[in-house]
């Protein structure tokens, strides 16, 4: 097995999320391996959160694209191929499958291992590899990020559940009391539920004895959790990074939120994790950790106040028999 490895999972935030058990998968076969990872900037604090990483590379593709002509872009860019060159990496594992992303990989100088054209998000991507491997497309997207790496290095596919080993940094937000989290907001109006809904679903919170607190991300999305933390009397935090994010979610009893970065996150932490679908369906990229989770929704159909209820009721119900 190489000793010196370079993942590439850049983007979005769940797909991040859902790229982590690789790190446990890789070292359970060899623990001497270095394993630096390359991640959007806005996202490092995920791969930070793991002990298994030796070092995160931030990369600001998102912002250099839309300025490409500013020479302190460009000053920006040869500092990461500098970086990428210096790691002397025995191979890279890009599990993005994308243009941008393989731009990248090969900038490291090192053999790329990816998925092969019939697998792969952008066909044209898996010609700059090395190495190609056959994931079956129809896979959970943790499973095919463990199945490409495994293949690729040559061990079996473990069969337990994909441990994410995330740990959340000490908090600097705290709610007042026991706590249950709602994240309303998404990057995309049509993954939006019905902010009514949000607050029937923070008044059960509620008479369950947890404070609902509504989380944003956006100055656009601060309006909205703080109108729904109104009709629940819940909590609004103010603007945290993902890092920070991560400690309230980790310490939440509950969480029901939209398919966004933070919802999956939840779920890595083996938090009680409920998804709401409203745009697409949730098979491929569906709500997965060690904790209860469910996922509800899908394409076109867009769940209903009652089923979600019922869905969360069903989680707390269990939850409290544990007890």
């Amino acid at each position: 097995m190489p000793v010196r490895l370079l993942i590439v999972k850049t983007s979005s935030m769940g797909d991040v999320v859902h790229a982590m058990p690789v790190v446990n998968d890789i070292l359970r076969q060899r623990a001497d391996v270095a394993i630096d990872w390359l991640v959007e900037a806005p996202f490092a604090a995920i791969p930070q959160m793991h002990a298994g990483i030796r070092q995160v590379l931030p990369m600001s593709w998102r912002k250099w694209r839309g300025q490409l002509l500013k020479a302190e872009t460009w000053a920006q860019m040869r500092t990461l191929r500098t970086r990428l060159r210096e790691g002397r990496y025995d191979l890279v594992l890009d599990l993005q499958g994308l243009l941008k992303s393989v731009l990248w990989a090969r900038a490291a100088r090192a053999p790329v291992a990816g998925y092969d054209q019939a697998s792969i998000r952008e066909p044209l991507a898996a010609r700059f590899y090395q190495h190609t491997q056959a994931v079956p497309r129809e896979l959970h997207a943790v499973q095919r990020c463990r199945q490409l790496v495994a293949q690729q290095l040559g061990y079996a596919l473990p069969a337990s559940a994909p441990d994410f080993g995330l740990a959340p940094p000490k908090p600097v937000w705290k709610p007042r009391s026991r706590y249950a989290v709602i994240i309303p907001n998404a990057s995309r109006a049509e993954k939006l539920w019905p902010e009514r809904h949000w607050v029937a679903v923070g008044r059960r919170m509620l008479e369950l004895g947890w404070l609902p607190v509504v989380l944003w991300g956006r100055d656009s999305e601060q309006t909205l959790a703080e109108r729904i933390a109104a009709g629940c009397e819940g909590d609004v935090p103010p603007y945290l990074k993902v890092g920070e994010m991560a400690s309230v979610l980790a310490g939440a009893q509950h969480i029901v939120g939209l398919d966004t970065g933070f919802t999956h996150l939840a779920a890595a932490f083996g938090r009680p994790t409920l998804g709401i679908y409203c745009d697409h369906e949730p098979g491929l990229a569906g709500i997965t950790g060690p904790g209860p989770v469910a996922s509800i929704g899908g394409r076109g159909q867009v769940p209903s106040r009652q089923d979600v209820l019922a869905l969360f009721e069903r989680q707390t119900a269990a939850l409290r028999v544990a007890v």
